[in-house]
């Protein structure tokens, strides 16, 4: 089927309309941007109209096509020959198609002629030297020379006009004579938008009824036929058509999509691009996604903590920057917000000097046994029968918890409670808050060793060999494990199950509901001092030197992690990622679902003593020691920072 082109200048209204999603009030404007311009000289003039957009362009650009209006110069031409002193009127035409003119009074009267001499003379210098031809396209240009030869005429008439050969003369001289060209002469020969050249549109009209082919064919004869400064000049035409906002022109939902492969720097940059830009790149769900991948889940804690820490003097000038008058700039995604705070503490550890730490001086010379930390709030428990709870801001004691008998060697906190196990054979539940003891909780025989607390419920091992599950809300004892022949040494609770491991070599997994024991993990030959457990793996350290991966399901051994040469005294699991800290002073990443090694923390740079504690994320390690200093090390390379704490001992 033929394709039907509109011409731009020749349109009616209601042709207009009928384009795509053009209507009635689009095209009253394209005519009257038609007729306040004088026509349009290209397709492209449609961006010039108020309201028309790249989208309406680039619907509408291959069914439109411009045939430009010829300027009416029938009044420019009439002044010019008003200004002459003669007229030619064409009064017939010979049969082989040669105009004859009709001039009045062209020569001034001669006083020695006759009026028949006079106009016969004057008639015999037209028929000579005014050939004018009338056919095709150049009949108004070619009267036009003759009246141009007609003001040469009339000069040369008067100068010669006492001659008694004047006609021979003036005939020699008019031969002579070339007629300067006329300014609309010289514009046709240089083409322009407005004024193209007469052959342009009957050639565009050809090239629109061809096939594709046809099309292709004749642009690669055009392009061999060109210069090159006109090939050049078919590139900046072309160009810009391949230059598309391609996210402006996609769905939103695929547009967040394309932009959810950027990392965040340059999700940053892409936002400085334009407006409808930074509206997706302050997408909260993308930052979400973004939050995810460095470990961020949980969008209340992250900003309940930044409250907490945010210091006065940061909200005093956030208030008055605000409070200014000055225009607000445009509220971040709350993700964004969490994302650039986790970024920020990490460019803190990394690059910026470290501030002189705060010691928290309050149990005297007593060993502090355990240590909870959990936002804002410390809590630490000691040998000296209490616990304390810390400022993490300002570093100042805010509560001291008494009322165990004995040493306090474990501990647990949850949002408002803690949980503290003592030698005094009893647990204990605190208020935070208050400080005050809720619960004391009775049954086991010898110390309370180890505590994991999961919801509302804690499970705590003891010398005595057993376990014990408790209820912190209602101080109830729910269920008794028994099967360990030594003391309990370390204890996970996940809700569902409790791993144990303890002093008789083995690992016991628990089904506490039932208060039955599903597997006894047998294959250390020492002493079990810590455990890790999320849900599918167990990993378990011991005093034999190796760390050994379980199957939580099945009970079986999959890996045994050689390396340390002494005890395993603390480990973390994150995402098939172990990080372990040995008493040879030496700290060690393993990936358990391989079964290596992926970084050995040592070097000129390790701890020069046992290592006692540690902790990760996705990015860092940080580790303590006997030796008195706390570390920070990158997870990936292995590379200590340069901060290295020297912490005195308080005991």
């Amino acid at each position: 089927m033929e394709k039907t082109l509109l011409d731009l200048n020749h349109a009616s209204l209601e042709e207009l309309a009928k384009l795509s999603d053009i209507g009635e009030k689009r095209a009253e404007a394209i005519i009257e941007y038609r007729k306040s311009s004088g026509g349009f000289t290209c397709v492209d003039d449609l961006k010039k109209i108020r309201g028309f957009s790249s989208r309406l362009y680039d619907l509408n650009r291959t069914k439109l096509f411009v045939t430009p209006l010829v300027p009416k110069r029938g009044k420019l031409r009439q002044r010019e020959k008003s200004r002459q002193s003669s007229r030619i009127q064409v009064s017939q035409i010979t049969p082989d198609g040669t105009p004859v003119p009709r001039q009045r009074r062209l020569l001034p009267r001669a006083k020695t002629k006759s009026n028949s001499e006079e106009e016969s003379d004057s008639s015999t210098i037209l028929e000579e030297n005014t050939s004018i031809d009338l056919s095709c396209r150049g009949t108004k240009r070619r009267i036009e020379y003759g009246c141009q030869s007609a003001l040469c005429e009339k000069k040369l008439c008067s100068t010669a006009k006492k001659s008694a050969s004047s006609r021979k003369e003036i005939h020699d001289h008019l031969g002579r004579i070339q007629p300067p060209p006329s300014a609309h002469a010289l514009h046709d020969r240089i083409p322009t938008k407005k004024h193209p050249p007469p052959e342009l549109d009957g050639w565009l009209t050809v090239f629109q009824r061809w096939t594709n082919a046809e099309r292709l064919m004749a642009l690669d004869r055009l392009i061999d036929g060109c210069e090159a400064t006109q090939v050049r000049h078919l590139m900046s035409v072309i160009e810009p058509q391949f230059q598309r906002d391609f996210i402006s022109l996609l769905p939103k939902e695929l547009a967040l999509y394309v932009l959810s492969f950027l990392e965040p720097r340059d999700l940053s940059r892409a936002a400085q691009t334009c407006r409808y830009w930074r509206i997706l790149a302050e997408d909260n769900l993308l930052w979400r996604e973004k939050c995810k991948e460095i470990g961020i889940e949980d969008l209340y804690e992250m900003q309940s903590r930044r409250r907490k820490l945010r210091t006065g003097s940061t909200l005093t000038t956030t208030r008055s920057l605000h409070d200014s008058g000055s225009p607000r700039p445009p509220s971040p995604s709350p993700w964004k917000l969490a994302y650039l705070y986790q970024q920020n503490i990490e460019l803190n550890w990394r690059s910026r000097p470290l501030p002189n730490p705060r010691v928290l001086k309050g149990h005297d010379d007593h060993v502090i046994t355990c240590l909870q930390f959990n936002g804002s709030r410390i809590v630490s428990g000691s040998d000296d029968n209490t616990l304390k709870i810390w400022s993490a801001i300002d570093g100042k004691c805010l509560k001291t918890l008494t009322g165990h008998t004995g040493g306090v060697w474990s501990s647990q906190m949850s949002d408002t409670v803690v949980v503290s196990g003592s030698t005094d054979r009893t647990l204990k539940v605190w208020n935070i808050n208050t400080g005050h003891c809720i619960h004391t909780l009775y049954g086991h025989t010898s110390t309370v060793r180890c505590l994991h607390m999961h919801g509302n419920k804690v499970v705590s091992g003891s010398r005595d060999a057993m376990l014990r599950v408790w209820d912190v809300t209602t101080g109830e004892c729910l269920h008794v494990l028994v099967g360990h022949v030594a003391a309990v040494r370390c204890v996970q609770y996940d809700g569902r199950l409790v791993v144990s491991g303890a002093y008789d070599f083995t690992v016991k997994v628990w089904d506490p509901e039932r208060e039955e024991c599903l597997h006894t993990l047998s294959g250390h030959t020492n002493r079990v001092y810590s455990l890790q457990f999320d849900g599918m793996h167990i990993v378990s350290g011991s005093l034999d030197t190796s760390i050994r991966v379980w199957d939580a399901e099945t009970g079986q051994a999959k890996h045994t992690l050689m390396g340390h040469q002494s005890l395993t005294s603390g480990m973390e699991l994150r995402q098939n990622i172990l990080v372990s800290g040995n008493a040879d002073s030496t700290v060690k990443i393993w990936d358990i679902s391989t079964g290596k090694c992926l970084q050995t923390l040592s070097g000129p740079n390790k701890h020069q003593s046992a290592v006692t504690c540690l902790q990760f994320n996705r990015k860092f390690v940080v580790t303590s020691s006997d030796d008195g200093t706390v570390k920070l090390w990158d997870l990936k390379t292995g590379n200590q920072f340069y901060l290295s704490m020297q912490i005195k001992k308080f005991y």
